[in-house]
């Protein structure tokens, strides 16, 4: 049994966090590192299973070392594909977000690099939008009271600062382009910020779009919100 609750807890946890690194870097199709994932919570939950009879029926034999280890490998196994699962059952299948849903800002800088990417450049309206302000009301245009060009430097840096690769070029008069790569599936979500004056204030609008997936797991929202908060810390920052 030993054996077997080693075995099962090493390949669940290798099942669940090797797809990330092979889809990013070794080639693999993304839907065979997604059943990677969703198997693997099962081998996973086979070896606590494993580990909950070893205890009751051998525990004066058992090793709470290894035992410990191998427990922590299967928990993995397990907790990460559920808390994705469950993060998408709490938002919308969409991959397009911004703040303007009448007049998204568009993609120019970025428009070559999304050539061949499965989602396409423009924006879809209708029923992603009615599911963006049903989900994340909180997401539209925002005032901000400096001057464009202040805003603009300080939007510069704030791209920066998020560690996101800005594309610049083509791109429209005060707006900004970038893409930002997520760590585990090296996923490349892109993000076009427009800026508008309005009196001695600026109009913000931001979109964020992933290339690939239905759902984004809300994190176009997440990196909107993030973005709005690090340009207000670098507006204000006492």
């Amino acid at each position: 049994m030993k054996a077997l609750i080693a075995l099962t807890s090493i390949i669940g946890f290798l099942m669940v966090v090797l797809p990330g690194p092979l889809y990013q870097y070794a080639g693999v199709d993304l839907g065979t590192a997604f059943t990677s994932l969703r198997y693997g919570v099962y081998v996973g939950g086979a070896a606590i299973i494993l580990i909950i009879l070893q205890v009751l029926i051998k525990r004066k034999s058992v090793s709470w070392g290894s035992t410990f280890v191998f427990a922590v490998l299967a928990l993995i196994a397990v907790a990460m594909p559920v808390s994705m699962m469950g993060k998408a059952s709490t938002v919308p299948p969409i991959h397009d977000i911004t703040t303007d849903v009448t007049n998204p800002p568009a993609f120019v800088a970025i428009a070559p690099l999304r050539e061949n990417a499965p989602n396409p450049i423009t924006y879809e309206g209708g029923e992603v939008t009615r599911q963006q302000i049903d989900a994340y009301p909180e997401i539209r245009t925002q005032l901000l009271a400096q001057s464009i060009d202040e805003v603009f430097a300080a939007s510069e840096r704030t791209i920066d600062a998020l560690g996101w690769e800005r594309v610049a070029d083509g791109a429209l008069p005060y707006t900004l382009e970038a893409t930002d790569t997520t760590q585990w599936f090296g996923f490349k979500d892109d993000v076009v910020i427009r800026l508008k004056a309005k009196d001695d204030n600026t109009l913000v609008d931001i979109r964020s779009k992933s290339r690939v997936g239905r759902s984004d797991l809300g994190k176009n929202a997440e990196r909107i919100d993030t973005f709005l908060t690090a340009l207000r810390a670098q507006l204000n920052p006492n």
